[in-house]
């Protein structure tokens, strides 16, 4: 197991929690009961302890996964004055350097938590502290003067937060479930959010797709005022690419005098590669400061595979790693993982994910990521989080981030070559180089060239499009929406494409093409799809938190600015990491081609046979009333899927996409939780406002208990 020592790693309060609160704007009594239900719903985000704080027209709470500090980080944390409260769920991981800078400023620090230094810093600096934190957060803080609550979230959105306004209350949790117990919102679909997901595969932020209910969009504040109500959230920081065409990858062989000679751009890619070792093997580092185990997930794609390098080489302990496989040769990545758990020498224990374990866990995953999925790949991380979680084992450290920030995807070649091929439309050589993308798709195999063309040809010569990279994926996501009801699809009032358009930065349209693609995947999907279905909420599912050296904000502005062909030369994907990761990892881990990570879906879905709960569900018992699908539609699908060996993709994306959906309505509409409810794991402390204890001591004075 991985343990940093408090004399090198140093101790702090950071934990994994879940957090919520309601604000009452006439300054009525919030009841401890109602936050405490609220807590009970997200405490899978922090089993081990769990605070209230009440004051005036405020409740705030927070349920803790301990992690680091585990003797004086509890929460609610206040101020030596008890004028500022805060209830945070994150880390921030150069907490060591921040407590310095405010004892240098003046500040006596009671504990040794990270929640007290961000709460002093906000205190000192107000929303000007976020620039300064390098971290994963969602953050409440009360300001019991100004009568003000303070939201953040963190640049990527890793930790969620949403909140509601409701009558006279605002009500905010680290999870909708927890709103929804607040007994202020009720659920309800919103045809928007929905359209939305069956377009970009998640909600356009803060939308959700719940009425009423929305998140603080990542890299964002917002201050909500007891007396002037809600203020819009603000932005604290954005990502930025420069134009990323850089050099030529092939410069010509007479060198003209304004471009750099070929052994200069051959120091200035050493260069490169120097300071992105440099920026990451120290984003590993901070994310190794703990008082608990950490341990790394192992996939066998070379970004999990260079995250797990660097901590042999930054501690070079015992490391246990944990990695699933599948029971599908097409998803199964196992004798790439034993490869590198091999050579880096680390204490390895494997998973196997079978066909069955897809629809059995479903029901039960979407309970945590709370919005419909397109895919199933999130099962496979909650059985994963659930191993770890078995192993006693609350920290994990992945390679999330690499592929978006580094060209990773196939969907940027696709778009690359799509552009070049748009070049000469009718050539019959270009389009051939499809065929190399997806070696693995039983589905792509032998199918003739034609077809090929058909599928990657959509809008082909739309080029001037600033969104032209996503246009295939957004159409065959859309095929579910035939299958809505005519009530349904009338319901709908906006264009989804055009609202993201809308919301394009100034200055979008002269990037690069493969920079506009990234930018889109980082802002529309990362947060909101793959941090949400396979990262926070599949490891918080089973209490353990996942740490992401890639997603460190430094690590990003660092790969924004970097020239397209250090990211993707020719076909090969996250060059500048490969060459990185050369002599480092088994070769054969370092020049594979990325295989996108995937899971069964309807041989996972309807693996239990006929008659079974997705059956059921899937029903037109079950459709008809809801009213969002064609019966008769959803029918026909269900037979195709029944008869066919190897779906299509499109119909793969509407079986899960239709059945998610039915079974949101089950959990959250209709109130089936698939966990029996539970009161809080672990005595709730209640801490209330000075004011408001003295009311109360008053009260019980006059009027004692009956005994």
């Amino acid at each position: 197991m991985y343990y940093i020592p408090p004399s090198r790693g140093g101790r702090k309060g950071g934990a994994m929690c879940g957090i919520a609160g309601i604000l009452n704007f006439r300054n009525g009594p919030v009841s401890p009961n109602s936050i405490e239900w609220m807590l009970s719903q997200i405490q899978h985000r922090g089993p081990d302890e769990s605070g209230i704080y009440i004051g005036e027209g405020i409740g705030l709470g927070n349920v803790r996964l301990s992690i680091i500090d585990l003797a004086t980080g509890q929460q609610p944390m206040t101020t030596p004055e008890e004028d500022m409260w805060i209830v945070y769920n994150g880390e921030i991981f150069n907490y060591i350097e921040l407590r310095d800078e405010l004892r240098n400023l003046g500040y006596k620090l009671r504990t040794s938590s990270d929640t007290e230094v961000l709460l002093l810093l906000y205190r000192h600096y107000r929303e000007k502290c976020l620039e300064k934190l390098n971290g994963q957060f969602a953050v409440a803080i009360w300001d019991s003067n100004k009568k003000e609550l303070f939201l953040a979230r963190d640049r990527v959105g890793i930790r969620p937060l949403f909140y509601s306004l409701k009558g006279d209350s605002f009500v905010f949790g680290s999870e909708i479930k927890s709103i929804f117990a607040s007994g202020l919102v009720n659920p309800e679909l919103h045809p928007d959010g929905l359209n939305q997901v069956f377009t970009f595969w998640s909600a356009l932020s803060p939308n959700t797709i719940f009425k009423n209910i929305f998140e603080v969009p990542p890299g964002h504040y917002m201050k909500i005022s007891a007396s002037n109500g809600i203020r819009e959230p603000k932005s604290y920081w954005h990502l930025q690419f420069k134009n990323g065409k850089g050099i030529p990858s092939n410069p010509p062989a007479e060198i003209p005098d304004n471009v750099v000679s070929l052994k200069d751009r051959q120091r200035k890619f050493q260069e490169t590669l120097d300071q992105f070792e440099s920026l990451l093997r120290d984003a590993i580092r901070l994310r190794l400061r703990s008082d608990v185990q950490v341990a790394a997930y192992l996939s066998g794609g070379i970004d999990s595979s260079a995250t797990t390098y660097y901590i042999k080489q930054i501690e070079p302990g015992v490391l246990n790693t944990f990695s699933i496989g599948f029971d599908d040769a097409e998803f199964d990545e196992t004798l790439f993982q034993q490869m590198v758990s091999s050579q880096l020498d680390t204490n390895h224990e494997a998973i196997t994910c079978y066909r069955k374990d897809i629809g059995e866990n479903f029901r039960k995953v979407l309970w945590h990521t709370e919005i419909p999925l397109l895919r199933t790949g999130a099962v496979p991380m909650y059985l994963l989080s659930g191993n770890v979680h078995k192993n006693k084992v609350k920290v994990v450290i992945t390679g999330e981030g690499a592929d978006e920030l580094l060209g990773g995807y196939n969907i940027f070649k696709e778009a690359l070559i799509r552009e070049f091929w748009a070049r000469e439309p009718e050539s019959k050589v270009r389009p051939l180089l499809f065929g190399k993308l997806y070696p693995y798709l039983q589905q792509f195999q032998g199918k003739n060239k034609q077809l090929l063309k058909f599928f990657y040809g959509f809008k082909l010569t739309d080029t001037g499009n600033p969104l032209y990279s996503h246009q295939i994926r957004w159409h065959n996501a859309q095929q579910v929406k035939k299958y809505f009801t005519r009530e349904f699809a009338e319901s709908i009032q906006s264009d989804p494409v055009e609202a993201l358009m809308n919301r394009l930065p100034v200055g979008f349209e002269s990037l690069d093409l493969l920079s506009r693609a990234q930018w889109i995947e980082i802002n529309q999907f990362l947060s909101s799809y793959l941090l949400s279905s396979q990262g926070d909420r599949m490891s918080m599912a089973n209490s353990v938190e996942g740490r992401y050296p890639f997603l460190d904000h430094r690590v990003i502005e660092f790969c924004a600015s970097l020239p397209a062909d250090y990211k993707i030369k020719g076909l090969n994907e996250k060059y500048l990491l490969k060459k990185l990761m050369t002599d480092k990892l088994p070769s054969e881990v370092v020049r594979r081609p990325k295989q996108a990570y995937r899971a069964p879906v309807a041989n996972g879905l309807l693996s239990e046979g006929p008659g079974g709960f997705m059956e059921e569900m899937l029903s037109p018992g079950q459709i008809q009333p809801a009213g969002i699908f064609q019966p008769d539609l959803v029918e026909k699908l269900l037979a195709r899927l029944k008869e066919s060996t190897l779906p299509t993709e499109n119909e793969n994306m509407a079986l899960a996409g239709i059945l998610s959906t039915q079974i949101l309505l089950d959990l959250f509409m209709n109130g089936h939780n698939p966990f029996p409810e539970k009161k809080l794991h672990s005595p709730c402390r209640i801490t209330y406002d000075k004011k408001i204890a003295h009311e109360k001591q008053t009260l019980l004075q006059k009027h004692p208990p009956h005994r």
